[in-house]
């Protein structure tokens, strides 16, 4: 299992500075005081936070590029600011790649980027799509894990067989670069084609694309963040999901979910898209 951390299932308080509140029952109050958490590509926030209290927090942890507010790319120099202020307090930086991770690259968002983080957590796709979560970075930290070091983990199915032999199997097949290549000129043709339509129908929205990963927001405004993110037209964003499946084509069912690409598309399957979600706009 690797869904939740029950110290990150909290709301952003009123304010960078604030502790955060629960957002789930049974989590404990005090529990989730030792969290703040803050918006997602501000830097100043960063900043101010870690001026005041850079001596007592022990990691940043962060979504490399966005992928559960739909797909928000990281701003210009964001990734390195956190980067260059962690190095300076002494903090772990943890990059959150179970989404990113030999999706948008094979060495991940970080290769991307150029920015190499403390830590780094990876999900399915290290295990061809069954069930696997794993975690791994640099050595002095990795070696204060048992059975090196004093910090217990351990895991009824850690190494699952089954899911290793898909992993490795899978991750044998991304080392050709080609795949990345293919997959990149065909994200970016439905990427294309869909904002085309949107802007051929004057329909308010904007696009973001990273590697395979994909969205489209009903709204006129850039989304930098969750809260514009939240301020797209999510009625709309269902008569549009509800239209692509009624013509065959599934997207996710939620406007802050990401569309991917895979390596079994083609472009026939990227061009039906297209012309599909032509026909939906006019509805929409």
């Amino acid at each position: 299992y690797h869904g939740h951390v029950d110290s990150l299932l909290i709301q952003a308080g009123s304010g960078s500075t604030t502790l955060g509140t629960p957002t789930s029952p049974g989590i404990p109050q005090d529990f989730v005081k030792h969290t703040i958490s803050l918006p997602y590509n501000d830097m100043d926030a960063v900043n101010e936070v870690c001026s005041k209290r850079g001596k007592e927090i022990a990691c940043i942890i962060v979504e490399a590029v966005a992928g559960n507010m739909g797909v928000v790319p990281p701003k210009k120099g964001y990734l390195g600011g956190l980067r260059e202020i962690t190095k300076k307090y002494g903090i772990v930086l943890i990059f959150d790649e179970v989404m990113t991770g030999f999706r948008v690259n094979y060495g991940g968002v970080q290769s991307l980027y150029n920015i190499q983080p403390d830590l780094t957590t990876l999900g399915k796709i290290i295990g061809g799509g069954l069930p696997v979560g794993a975690y791994g970075g640099k050595k002095e930290i990795m070696d204060s894990i048992s059975p090196v070091g004093p910090i217990y983990q351990a895991g009824t199915l850690s190494g699952n067989p089954v899911a290793m032999t898909a992993g490795i199997a899978t991750l044998e097949i991304l080392k050709d670069n080609k795949i990345y290549k293919d997959l990149e000129q065909k994200s970016q043709r439905l990427a294309a084609g869909m904002e085309k339509v949107c802007k051929d129908a004057k329909l308010p929205t904007y696009h973001t694309r990273v590697g395979s990963m994909l969205c489209t927001f009903f709204t006129d405004q850039p989304v930098t963040d969750y809260d514009t993110a939240k301020k797209s037209d999510t009625k709309r964003y269902a008569k549009f999901f509800h239209g692509m499946l009624e013509r065959g084509f599934y997207f996710a069912p939620s406007q802050f979910e990401a569309a991917f690409v895979s390596t079994v598309h083609g472009v026939k399957e990227i061009d039906a898209t297209i012309d599909a979600f032509k026909d939906v706009v006019i509805g929409l």
